[in-house]
């Protein structure tokens, strides 16, 4: 085992710490953790409403939360506060993007924000096409020209004609064709845009910040507010950046026949990238290299985090969203099990990472508390347990991880990478199984284990699995506290 641990020191320490240390995931990182503020916001507003109007459904007949006054307002409180974050997260992260990548380049990372945002804008789309046909006669003339005239941009009216297979009667529709220019596409602006953002706001800032670095720039005089002077020093490459961008929607345009770029990247990019999410062979992979990270003291979590929000956590803010709007007539967690099953939502997300492998942080580190104060007979572990398991109900195991210690501890490396690998194997297959639903809210991380799985889920059996998960990995760290107690603390042999 310590030679194991001596090569991976060797080989792969390294090269996790260049990972580790790349500009371009670190913004990425701190890209998705910028937007914290917002999606809690939303995910907090969403899940009220999902306690209060969705919930009781499953054990009250005909219960309606939208019909009964206070509950009513507050579902319509929440509402708002959802269209102005999830509804439009796309468009926060587009901004954290871009700052933080500009921020990396160290140039002005107030511009890079503003120019990720405008690169994202420019793509999506600004019309709504619609064509409905309304039997003859159904519509009067002035509800027609009413129609037609619109706020300026209009529709087409027009007519057709339907012959019945078996009668052979006619009937004849006024068809209304609406191509009416000025309307955002929601589902341009919320998390369907985020592959969008990282490569397209990622070319646009980048040449922004080069040129910038090569200070291809106005120049003002020195008397002029260094605010002004910043503003005016921007203009030229992020002009330069936006107009790369427009280039590439441009011919993306001409040569698809009119698709736009956000949705040819998300039929094929995002979503071959989420099919692949949900194989449980890329979660082992994934949990793998977060415990093989954290076991050189390195923070997994953070340095996968790029990762596991641009996929996994794509993923959630799909459920979420889902959840909140409803699919196929139904709501909550209903709608996403019936979206699941059309491919529209997923069963494995960012948060089933914590709600099934992360109690008490990587590595289930709680149950390794509970193993050292029923089985340990090392003061030094004891005491290390007494300071951990504060922090530890709240999923910080920084002070087990370097205190006892975890990290290059070569007695803890197999229940260390061995648990959560089981633990995902049990919560994938109970939600696969559809046993638990799968996760539909984004509950803040520091949410103690048991409650946590109950608010990401909305389902009471999901408790029950985290905590066959935690009985597990009870077992698998046991054997390796009870082997800690013949080493010499202080020389690290046997006795």
């Amino acid at each position: 085992m310590n030679g194991l641990t001596a090569w991976m020191e060797k080989h792969i320490l390294p090269v996790a710490a260049k990972i580790g240390a790349q500009k371009h995931l670190v913004a990425l990182r701190d890209a998705f953790i910028g937007t914290m503020p917002a999606t809690m916001a939303g995910a907090v507003a969403v899940m009220i409403n999902a306690i209060i109007r969705d919930l009781p459904t499953q054990f009250i007949d005909g219960y309606d939360g939208n019909t009964i006054p206070v509950i009513r307002e507050i579902i319509g409180v929440n509402g708002y506060v959802w269209n102005g974050t999830l509804a439009v997260a796309g468009i926060i992260f587009a901004f954290s993007w871009g700052f933080n990548l500009a921020r990396a380049y160290k140039v002005n990372d107030l511009a890079g924000g503003i120019v990720a945002i405008a690169a994202f804008l420019q793509g999506v789309q600004f019309s709504v096409g619609a064509t409905v046909n309304v039997p003859k006669g159904t519509l009067t003339q002035d509800a027609l020209d009413a129609l037609a005239a619109g706020d300026g941009t209009g529709s087409v009216i027009g007519s057709s004609t339907v012959t019945d297979a078996v009668t052979g009667q006619v009937s004849e529709f006024d068809t209304i064709t609406n191509n009416a220019w000025g309307w955002l596409k929601l589902d341009h602006l919320n998390a369907n845009g985020y592959f969008t953002i990282m490569i397209m706001g990622a070319i646009a800032v980048i040449i922004y910040a080069k040129l910038m670095q090569k200070n291809i720039t106005i120049k003002l005089p020195d008397s002029v507010p260094p605010a002004v002077s910043n503003a005016f020093a921007a203009i030229l490459p992020a002009a330069i950046g936006l107009y790369v961008v427009a280039i590439i929607n441009f011919v993306v345009g001409k040569v698809t026949n009119g698709q736009l770029l956000i949705d040819l990247i998300q039929e094929y990019i995002a979503k071959p990238f989420l099919g692949v999410s949900q194989g449980f062979g890329i979660l082992v992979v994934v949990q793998l290299m977060i415990q093989v990270l954290w076991f050189f003291g390195i923070h997994g979590t953070n340095v996968m985090s790029p990762v596991l929000e641009s996929v996994w956590g794509v993923a959630q803010l799909k459920n979420v969203n889902i959840f909140q709007n409803g699919y196929n007539g139904k709501t909550g967690v209903d709608a996403v099990l019936d979206a699941v099953k059309d491919g529209e939502a997923y069963n494995w997300v960012r948060g089933s990472f914590d709600v099934y492998t992360m109690f008490g942080g990587s590595g289930g580190t709680i149950v390794l508390l509970i193993a050292i104060f029923l089985f340990s007979k090392r003061a030094d572990y004891l005491t290390v347990a007494k300071l951990s398991v504060g922090p530890g109900i709240f999923n910080i195991n920084e002070p087990v991880m370097f205190g006892m210690p975890i990290v290059l501890n070569a007695i803890f490396f197999i229940p260390f990478i061995v648990a959560p690998i089981v633990t995902t194997l049990i919560g994938y297959v109970a939600t696969v199984s559809g046993f638990v639903a799968p996760v539909s809210q984004q509950v803040v991380w520091v949410v103690p284990p048991i409650l946590m799985s109950f608010l990401a889920t909305m389902d009471w059996k999901a408790p029950i699995v985290t905590l066959i998960c935690m009985v597990v990995a009870f077992f698998i760290w046991l054997p390796f506290v009870l082997a800690a107690n013949k080493m010499d603390p202080s020389l690290g042999e046997e006795n």
